[in-house]
């Protein structure tokens, strides 16, 4: 293969960085991951040490291109593609690339009571007008002004323009080019509640009600472009960083879903459910988001989203909380060793719930233990709770866009697990399409930075690297099915009620 026909994509996610080398054809040629830790500092609150992710994003990088064997190494990479868990904050110093504190994560509820107070003065409809975003902790805006109210010294610094706001991707595009470039894309903008995305801008009207000033704020790009370029003593050769995109929105079109109606769900620590929307931006009645799939030539493309706080991350928990499993597959076996749910109802609220409840003080509950409940009821009860979350953004997505969902592509770790994507096909009453390469949020950055590049011409180019791998179709009897739902609404009443009380 000639020079420069590969792609560096990093995946920087929730609990783990990766970097994989793709291919002109679109092809994984090397991997390297590494996980990091998570910091749980007080109830509710979840922070990383960007210096863990900015170590591992370098490492990660040098591992993958060392493993791909190129002949010459960074020479024959022709860009980056950058991929990331959004939402999540970090503050930093101009001078130094400091970060005066750990990034506050996107699954952070530390600013819970803010968010109700503005809830209160009244401003979600005028927050909801110009962000397609409800107010919630779970968006970047307010952790940033926690940031800015609570760490000595910030507002100050921040005034004077010594600091540097961003979500992860702006951080790591900052240390990827020396400090020279302070920069985001259009998709990562619309998720900090401060982003007018039908005028596609910073809002004025918006900094002044989380009280942020402008100084801090990266620009905002297109999601294939030129960002900017590693400094050669960092790989030791050039490179340009030519894709952008928060990890929903690059899973999107990693599963080339480019035309309306078109849907995706990405099952990691949580699950992001993603349909295309156009032009058109779609405003929900159903508590859904409006977020910018992404802006490609100047030109933006919607969706509407529905956010589960909650997806992986419950397995993680059967594993790492309370040791039911050693391994996050052993749930493929044990959903199927057990003929049935034996009617018990995991609602993983372990964060709050997200879409379409938005209630960050809910908090988990599993129901129907009877002495004849096994581990693997349990187990089984965390994949179906999946499943249930996914079929109540799907019913609010449909009341919303009046598309009839026929199809919806999965992709992410979950959706690797059979079991799994038959009873979400069973339960949504819908096919289920799983791609014969499931690291789409990865992928999807790499078409970003390859179009910008010129190893593919457009969208049209990625259509045609899509490949189904699986399908998987309704085969549950629809009373079956409305009984499984029963349930699932009943136990997820009984959350909400724990809360009120």
């Amino acid at each position: 293969m000639s020079k420069s026909q590969y792609i560096a994509s990093i995946d920087q996610g929730t609990t783990s960085t990766r970097t994989i080398i793709f291919s002109n054809r679109g092809n994984s040629i090397s991997l390297s991951r590494r996980e990091f830790p998570q910091h749980y500092p007080q109830l509710g609150w979840v922070e990383h040490d960007p210096e863990d992710i900015w170590r591992d994003t370098v490492n990660t990088l040098n591992e993958a291109i060392a493993s791909a064997n190129l002949t010459n190494k960074t020479s024959e990479i022709a860009a980056i593609g950058i991929t990331n868990q959004r939402e999540t904050v970090v503050l930093w110093d101009r001078t130094t690339g400091e970060p005066i504190y750990n990034a506050i994560v996107w699954q952070d509820r530390r600013t819970a009571d803010y968010c109700q107070k503005l809830k209160s003065d009244g401003l979600e409809q005028t927050i909801y007008n110009k962000t397609g975003l409800l107010i919630d902790p779970y968006f970047s805006a307010s952790k940033l002004a926690w940031l800015l109210d609570n760490i000595a010294g910030a507002r100050v610094s921040a005034d004077r323009g010594e600091l540097a706001f961003g979500t992860i991707d702006s951080f790591l595009l900052w240390r990827l080019t020396g400090g020279k470039v302070h920069a985001t894309d259009a998709s990562n903008a619309s998720r900090t509640l401060l982003y007018n995305i039908k005028d596609q801008c910073w809002d004025e009207e918006l900094l002044k009600i989380f009280n942020i000033p402008v100084s801090v704020l990266p620009e905002v790009k297109d999601n294939s472009t030129l960002f900017g370029t590693t400094p050669r003593s960092l790989l030791g050769h050039t490179i340009p960083i030519m894709g952008m995109a928060g990890d929903q929105q690059a899973a999107l079109i990693g599963q080339a879903c480019f035309e309306p109606g078109m849907t995706k769900a990405t099952y990691g620590t949580g699950c992001f459910m993603l349909l295309n929307t156009g032009e058109k931006m779609v405003h929900s009645q159903n508590r859904m988001l409006i977020t910018t799939a992404y802006r490609l030539n100047g030109k933006t493309t919607y969706a509407l989203e529905g956010s589960i706080f909650v997806a992986g991350a419950a397995i993680k928990w059967l594993r790492d909380g309370i040791g039911l499993i050693t391994h996050a597959s052993q749930t493929d076996d044990m959903a199927t060793r057990v003929p049935d749910n034996h009617e018990v109802y995991m609602v993983p609220a372990f964060v709050g719930l997200g879409a379409p409840h938005w209630n960050p003080d809910t908090r988990a509950i599993i129901t129907g233990l009877t002495f004849n409940a096994t581990a693997a009821h349990i187990a089984r009860a965390a994949l179906e709770s999946v499943a249930y979350q996914t079929y109540d953004l799907a019913q609010a997505m449909q009341k919303d866009s009046a598309e009839n969902l026929l199809t919806i592509r999965v992709d992410g770790g979950m959706s690797a697990n059979d079991w799994f994507c038959q009873f979400l096909s069973n339960i949504m009453h819908i096919t289920v399409e799983r791609p014969s390469y499931l690291e789409t949020t990865a992928m999807g950055a790499a078409y970003l930075a390859g179009m910008a590049c010129g190893i593919w011409n457009d969208i049209n180019d990625i259509k045609k690297q899509w490949e189904k791998a699986s399908s998987f179709s309704p085969q549950m009897s629809e009373e079956d099915r409305k009984k499984k739902l029963k349930g699932w609404e009943l136990a997820l009443k009984r959350a909400l009620l724990n809360d009120e009380e």
